[in-house]
């Protein structure tokens, strides 16, 4: 048994020594040191030698099995240390080519013009304030002064989901909301998505981004409203961009006026996009109706306000000279990746 331990483990030496890569020595190891193992094998015939030999065999046994194992966890640091030999056969990394660099994404256009509006009322003392897409026909239509027989409220103008549900047309919606829970001065922004049955072309699209504002406070009058627009506009745009009011009518605001920018894109001097005006129309806006006030508890003899609607689709077509506001919503990488 003593000549067979010590043939084993010069076997077993001379396997872990000639082993060239982790795979073989593995191999190796499970052969002479695994669970059904050589070593183990002749360690079970220990207990069929003679009583007097056994703590001969015994000891021999451990020394075997202790030599085998350094000599396997040394060869295993060797392996683990020693660079790995190039396999002309496998795939190679060609250090001669430019290295990867991380795609940072960046912000849609959309997004980044309504950051830059917000930052601009921000500025001007607004707070920003947000309400639900879906709406029901009281803060819609009713508590917006809007007549029963207003065309707005048909189904071929708005996309109704139930007769008292539905997408809201524009974010004055949150006006109403907002000063329900709010006692004078406000001042708010509400930007948010709309819905509307418009037909798409280059200037308009059945979902669209829009921006409100409302400012509700003693003495506010038109002049105010024609004020922050003004200081919005060069802000934006710079002192090249002029804004016009021409009258209008919302039935939430008396008196209404639209309010038009200067097309860039043309310099004021006519296009498709501005319909060949030189102006682009980008929202409404006007004095809040007493109505509305009176409907939410605040005394229209004593409050007055001025609220405005923008289409952020369309100062963004003037910020970076945009033609088509389908561009927006086409998922055009190509596109999209300029900004």
């Amino acid at each position: 048994m003593l000549e067979q331990l010590q043939q084993l483990a010069d076997e077993a030496l001379a396997a872990i020594a000639q082993a060239e890569d982790e795979k073989q020595l593995e191999q190796v190891r499970v052969k002479y040191l695994g669970r059904k193992g050589l070593l183990r094998q002749l360690q079970q015939g220990i207990k069929d030698i003679p009583a007097e030999q056994r703590p001969a065999v015994g000891k021999k046994f451990n020394e075997v099995s202790a030599q085998l194992k350094e000599a396997f966890a040394g060869r295993q640091e060797e392996l683990a240390a020693r660079p790995a030999v190039e396999d002309a056969s496998a795939d190679r990394v060609d250090v001669t080519l430019p290295g990867r660099t991380l795609r940072i994404g960046k912000q849609h256009p959309l997004l980044a013009t309504l950051e830059r509006m917000t930052e601009i009322f921000i500025g001007l003392g607004f707070s920003v304030v947000e309400g639900p897409e879906v709406e029901n026909y009281y803060y819609s239509f009713e508590a917006l002064n809007y007549p029963p027989d207003h065309p707005a409220m048909d189904e071929q103008m708005t996309f109704y989901i139930s007769n008292n549900v539905l997408l809201r047309s524009q974010t004055s919606t949150v006006q109403v909301r907002a000063m329900e829970r709010m006692q004078p001065p406000v001042r708010i922004i509400v930007p948010g998505r709309c819905f509307r049955r418009d037909n798409v072309d280059a200037t308009h699209c059945h979902t669209f981004y829009q921006l409100e504002g409302l400012l509700v406070d003693e003495g506010v009058t038109f002049a105010d409203l024609k004020g922050t627009l003004e200081a919005f506009a060069t802000a934006m745009y710079g002192e090249q961009c002029h804004m016009r009011f021409r009258p209008d009518f919302f039935p939430f605001t008396e008196p209404s006026a639209e309010i038009a920018l200067t097309c860039i894109l043309c310099g004021g001097k006519g296009c498709r996009v501005c319909s060949h005006t030189g102006w682009l129309e980008v929202g409404g806006s006007g004095m809040v109706d007493p109505n509305v006030l009176e409907g939410v508890g605040y005394d229209s003899e004593r409050y007055t306000g001025f609220a405005f609607g923008m289409g952020i689709e369309r100062l963004a077509m003037l910020m970076h000279g945009i033609d088509d506001i389908r561009l927006f919503y086409s998922g055009d990488m190509r596109f999209l990746e300029q900004f």
